[in-house]
């Protein structure tokens, strides 16, 4: 067998794996579509998207995610806020400042914590935070934004750090070079020649972090604390809208408009998540520049 046909054969097998790949994402958009589009015979796009009341079991029913929608945001935001200082600076710190020991035991950490399954991570936080919170802060739940944020940060920090110590690991070596023959220092290098130069690859991570706060179910389903309503302060529960789909979808009576109204949900989910990948493959490469990283 010639190279030639063994480069052909290795090129279609790599061709037929990513073809079940998109295959396979696209029946399960389509099924995502087809018991989610039913429920807007029943209730106008208008109004589920921006009603404020989600009552799916009264008579009439009503479904309104607007409450779910926000609840989702709110938590993704502040879970943000949180990861992406200690993700970056930790990437950092790794990648720069850190000597080879610390180096190999900070990476094990974080993909420790990578490793740790959502449903541990939100016993952690119903078990050790909520009470916490409320003792601390005297609140009748410590299930709420606050909790779900801090435990969302933690999810969200490996991938921030990885993709983000991967864009600092890319920028090329000559550059560091040049800002110490100038004079520089270590810092001055850090923030204005290795981090600028990264910069596409880390808002990347940033927003594939969010996008991974956004869709996450087992946490905010165990420590948002199932408020479906709109929050008056960082303290209040709310229900975000993988935590809905999660804790009715077992009790949902299968073809029924509340089944419809939970895949719908579903449909938006999906929406904001794509929306996330799109925004980070759009700043990834309109912000590259020559020699920066982006992963």
């Amino acid at each position: 067998m010639t190279r030639h046909i063994k480069e052909i054969i290795i090129k279609y097998v790599f061709f037929s794996f990513a073809l079940v790949s998109i295959v396979v994402l696209g029946m399960i958009v389509f099924s995502l579509f087809r018991e989610g589009v039913p429920i807007f015979k029943v209730v106008s796009l208008k109004d589920f998207l921006f009603g404020t009341e989600w009552y799916p079991t009264f008579d009439p029913p009503l479904f309104g995610i607007f409450t779910l929608i926000v609840g989702s945001l709110i938590v993704t935001i502040f879970a943000t806020l949180l990861a992406v200082p200690l993700g970056v600076m930790t990437a950092i710190y790794i990648s720069e400042i850190a000597p080879r020991a610390i180096k190999e035991i900070l990476k094990s950490i974080i993909e420790m914590l990578a490793g740790l399954p959502s449903v541990v991570l939100g016993f952690f936080g119903m078990v050790v935070v909520a009470p916490w919170l409320q003792n601390t802060f005297d609140l009748p739940t410590g299930l709420n934004i606050v909790n779900a944020s801090m435990i969302l940060a933690l999810m969200a920090v490996p991938t921030i750090s990885s993709i983000s110590e991967d864009a600092l690991y890319a920028v090329p070596h000559e550059f560091k070079e040049a800002s110490y023959a100038l004079g520089a220092t270590r810092f001055e290098t850090i923030a204005k020649v290795i981090v600028p130069a990264a910069l596409s690859g880390i808002t990347t991570a940033v927003m594939l972090g969010m996008a991974r706060a956004i869709g996450e179910t087992m946490v905010v389903l165990m420590v948002a604390g199932g408020a479906a309503a709109i929050p008056e302060s960082i303290f209040d529960s709310v229900r975000p809208m993988p935590a809905s789909i999660a804790a009715e979808m077992g009790e949902t009576p299968y073809r029924s408009a509340h089944y419809h109204a939970l895949f719908a949900t579903g449909m938006v989910l999906f929406f904001l998540t794509l929306a996330f990948n799109l925004i980070a493959d759009y700043v990834s490469h309109k912000f590259k520049q020559t020699g920066s990283a982006t992963p």
